[in-house]
């Protein structure tokens, strides 16, 4: 499929424009991550508590985290889930070093901000022994109400949890009344229900303890895959094509990695296991893009021997165009989708994917072409690099 015919643009009349931005760039990158603010961890490599929480009614982000320092969980970052202003994800950590390898305590760390966000009268309930009806589960409802309507026990407890995990009250029943919907239920179970139970403001949707040896040792390992993976892109690619061709699209590829970090660490947002699996992602894609260009380099270096490099080079890249666009332009719209309607636990993943197809297709015209066209202007190669 042909996307585009017979372009002619010089695209390496422009190389050290794009070879001046991309350094800007990075060395943006480079001062951000030694001087500036950097990337911000995430608890898969720092350690820490995870905790997503839903409110019966709606409050701001800066009143959660106002809520969160008064209890002395200061380190922690509060992100709103979704626009209901109710629901939010808290990722707290602590607050020095000291610890952070031991898993109970982020447990306890959890506990301490639940606890900081319930209000006075609902703590007290609970430890007065009150049933939270907005936490108990299936099973335990169901040996609640067993003693009084035995019959009716296991049907109207699968439909009240249902009913609070629904969409529509997103985890938490706000008020008595609204149990009212459930088919079955009496005026005589109501009663029961709020002489035995509370209704808390809060309700936990999920929380997790993150010790930080696992992203560590992740981490680790990340890095010595991705030097093993340079290092046989390296050969692979000077077997079957030349030297040069390797060096370019390893440079290539550090490129796509540097500029995409940089542009990451602007976001604010968390570097976390998603994020690193998708710069493993980008890694393989940019380089088939790159690939699919230094093919037909080589084949033009057959039929086009009297040609300039560079103009070989365009007449390269153009012929290509039309594949690179359709291919990176199905990419993005795939990853566009899952970041607009993929949902929060996706959303970092298919944002740096997004960055990175862009970069990738960019850096496969612009700088592992222009790599190609400096080694030959430095080193002079005799054969298999056409003329000057």
């Amino acid at each position: 499929m042909q996307f585009l015919k017979k372009t002619n643009i010089p695209f390496l009349k422009y190389k050290y424009i794009a070879l001046a931005l991309s350094g800007t760039i990075i060395v943006i990158g480079i001062l951000n991550f030694t001087m500036g603010k950097g990337i911000t961890q995430g608890i898969d490599f720092q350690g820490g508590a995870l905790v997503r929480v839903t409110f019966n009614s709606q409050g701001p982000s800066a009143e959660v985290r106002s809520t969160l320092s008064q209890a002395g969980v200061d380190k922690s970052r509060i992100q709103e889930v979704g626009h209901s202003g109710r629901e939010f994800l808290i990722r707290a950590m602590p607050e020095s070093s000291e610890g952070t390898e031991d898993i109970e305590a982020h447990e306890i760390l959890a506990q301490k901000v639940i606890d900081a966000l319930r209000g006075e009268d609902e703590k007290r309930a609970l430890e007065d022994g009150a049933i939270d009806l907005n936490a108990i589960n299936k099973t335990n409802l169901t040996a609640l109400l067993e003693p009084q309507f035995p019959d009716q026990a296991a049907d109207i407890a699968n439909q009240l949890v249902d009913l609070r995990n629904s969409q529509e009250f997103m985890g938490i029943i706000q008020d008595p009344s609204q149990l009212e919907q459930i088919e079955g239920m009496t005026p005589e179970m109501l009663t029961f229900l709020r002489e035995n139970t509370i209704l808390s403001r809060l309700a936990v949707l999920g929380r997790e303890s993150v010790g930080p040896q696992v992203g560590h040792d992740l981490r680790q390992k990340a890095t010595q895959a991705t030097i093993w993976a340079l290092l046989g892109m390296l050969v692979y690619i000077g077997i079957r094509f030349q030297y040069a061709y390797g060096v370019a699209a390893i440079i290539t590829l550090l490129h796509d990695v540097l500029v995409t970090m940089t542009i990451f660490s602007f976001t604010n947002r968390e570097l976390n296991l998603p994020v690193i699996a998708a710069i493993m992602t980008l890694v393989g894609y940019s380089l088939n893009d790159t690939i699919v260009i230094f093919d037909r380099v080589r084949d033009n270096l057959k039929t086009m021997r009297k040609h300039k490099f560079e103009d070989m080079i365009n007449v390269s890249i153009n012929q290509t165009l039309s594949r690179t666009i359709i291919t990176s332009g199905t990419t993005f719209l795939t990853v566009a989708a899952l970041f607009f309607f993929g949902g929060e636990v996706i959303n970092d993943f298919a944002f740096t994917m997004m960055i990175g197809v862009i970069i990738g297709t960019y850096s496969s015209i612009y700088q592992s072409c222009s790599m190609l066209y400096f080694w030959k202007k430095i080193f002079k190669p005799k054969k298999g690099m056409g003329r000057n």
